[in-house]
């Protein structure tokens, strides 16, 4: 009689481990699935606020994000961060801080997802806002990177007009270089960037 209410107690003990393993793997698969669908709904959210053009809300809503692995979410907040950058209502201190910041969630993004066209595009933007902070030198050297992201991002997603409206926006800005500009970009780099009106 012991030993029957010993196994009886094991069997019960058994398959309540069951049942608990069962419920935590069932908990566990809707997380999950909850997850992802989290984060489509953040995504949904950022895409409304930014058309709607809630620039302080868009960045608190994705800097909660902030250590996510999506790349959908990361160049989202790198916008969002350059964008809070650039309201006169901030700070010159926080505007570089925010500028970093972007640069370093368009990295991130490029890292989790080679692929995705907006990730280089805002890599490229964010690359070209910090060399403002450190000099004409870095700004300079970042210039043939800055295209080749910009480019990258046409390669994928040869529609999108802000890509090449900014590819523009290089050339010009290399085709109308003062002389003196040339010559301090010829004395510190072997080959500076150039580029033509006609380009």
């Amino acid at each position: 009689q012991v030993l029957r209410k010993s196994l009886q107690r094991g069997v019960v003990l058994s398959t309540g481990s069951f049942l608990i393993y069962e419920a935590h793997k069932l908990i566990s698969g809707l997380a999950e699935v909850h997850a992802s669908f989290k984060v489509e709904e953040v995504i949904e959210q950022a895409d409304y606020l930014y058309g709607s053009g809630e620039t302080e809300k868009l960045y608190r809503l994705l800097v909660q994000h902030k250590n996510s692995d999506d790349a959908e979410l990361l160049w989202r907040l790198a916008r969002a961060s350059r964008d809070l950058a650039q309201l006169s209502s901030t700070s010159a201190e926080e505007k570089r801080k925010l500028a970093y910041e972007a640069l370093e969630c368009a990295k991130r993004a490029l890292e989790k997802n080679e692929s995705n066209f907006a990730a280089h595009k805002w890599y490229g933007i964010c690359l070209s806002d910090v060399g403002d902070f450190e000099g004409i030198k870095t700004k300079i050297g970042n210039a043939i990177v800055i295209k080749e992201h910009f480019q990258r991002a046409v390669e994928l997603n040869p529609k999108d007009a802000t890509t090449i409206h900014l590819i523009g926006i290089w050339c010009y800005s290399f085709a109308e270089m003062p002389w003196y500009q040339r010559k301090i970009a010829a004395t510190l780099f072997a080959t500076p960037p150039t580029s033509t009106f006609q380009e």
